[in-house]
C-alpha cells in the first residue's frame, strides 16, 4: 500500500515530465529551430552519454568545493544559533543581520571572496558555505524557539544537567528544523561551487558549462545542466536518509517499541 501511494504522488509529475519532453523532441524535430538554440532531448541524451567521462572528471572538482562547503556551514550554522538562542542580545543583533544578508546577491560578494583568499579550492569551499549557511542557521534559530519551556522545566526539576536537556530535549526539538534546513543548503551547495567556477577555476562543471556556451554547444550545456540537477537531487536524497536515520520518530512507518 505504502509503495502504491508514492506513486500515486509521483505519478502526476512523471506524466508532465513526459508531456514536456515529448512536447520537446516534436517541436525540435519538426521545426526551423536551430539545434544551438533548442537542442532535441534524443541529442542531449546522446551528448551526455558521449561526454560522460569528461562530465564526471569536472563533477570531481566541483564536488571537491561542495563537500568541505556543505561541512564547513553545517560546523558553523548550529554554533552561532545556539548563541543566538542562549542570548537575547545577540538574537536581536545578529537576526537582521542575517536577513539582510540575503539581499546581497552572491554575484557580488563572491568576487571579493576571490580578491581576499586567492584562486584555488578554498575561495570555492567559502562561498559554498556561505551559500549554505543562511537556511541552516535561520530553521536551526527558528527551531531552538519552539523547544517547550514546560519540557525543560521539568528537566530541571528532575536535577537533570544542561547536557541531558539538550540531548533529551533540545535535540529531538530541533533536529527537523535542521535536516529541514539541511536540504535546502545541500541542493544549493552546488549552485554555490559552480558560481565560484565561474568567477575563476580550472575545471568543474561551472568551467564546462563556461566553454560549452562560448562555443555555443548548447547540447552540452544542457547536459551539464542535467548533471547539476542529478547531482542537486542526490545530495537532498542523502539528507532525507540521513534524516529518516537521525529521526525514526518522523517515518510514518515508524513502530514505537513496546514498553
Amino acid at each position: 500500500m505504502a509503495e502504491i501511494k508514492k506513486l500515486n504522488n509521483i505519478a502526476p509529475a512523471l506524466i508532465l515530465i513526459v508531456l514536456v519532453i515529448g512536447s520537446w523532441e516534436l517541436i525540435s524535430n519538426f521545426s526551423d529551430i536551430p539545434t544551438y538554440i533548442l537542442p532535441a532531448p534524443s541529442a542531449i541524451v546522446r551528448a551526455l552519454a558521449n561526454n560522460f567521462g569528461l562530465l564526471l572528471y569536472h563533477s570531481g572538482y566541483t564536488f571537491a568545493a561542495v563537500l568541505p562547503g556543505l561541512g564547513l556551514a553545517i560546523i558553523i550554522s548550529p554554533l552561532l544559533a545556539l548563541l543566538m538562542d542562549r542570548f537575547t542580545f545577540f538574537n536581536k543583533a545578529l537576526y537582521p543581520l542575517l536577513v539582510i544578508s540575503q539581499a546581497v546577491p552572491i554575484f557580488a560578494v563572491a568576487p571579493l571572496i576571490l580578491i581576499w583568499f586567492g584562486v584555488g579550492l578554498l575561495p570555492k569551499v567559502l562561498i559554498v558555505a556561505l551559500v549554505c549557511f543562511f537556511p541552516l542557521t535561520i530553521n536551526l534559530v527558528d527551531g531552538f524557539s519552539q523547544v517547550d519551556p514546560e519540557a525543560i522545566e521539568l528537566m530541571q526539576t528532575m536535577r537533570a544537567n544542561r547536557l541531558l536537556i539538550t540531548r533529551s530535549v533540545h535535540l529531538p526539538s530541533t533536529l527537523p528544523y535542521f535536516f529541514s534546513g539541511l536540504k535546502i543548503a545541500a541542493t544549493y551547495s552546488v549552485l554555490g561551487a559552480i558560481i565560484g567556477e565561474w568567477l575563476a577555476a580550472r575545471a568543474g562543471l561551472g568551467i564546462y558549462m563556461l566553454r560549452a556556451m562560448h562555443s555555443f554547444r548548447t547540447v552540452d550545456l544542457f547536459a551539464a545542466i542535467i548533471v547539476v540537477v542529478v547531482l542537486s537531487l542526490a545530495l537532498f536524497k542523502l539528507v532525507e536518509l540521513a534524516g529518516n536515520l537521525a529521526m525514526p520518530w518522523q517515518r510514518t512507518d515508524y513502530e514505537h517499541p513496546e514498553r
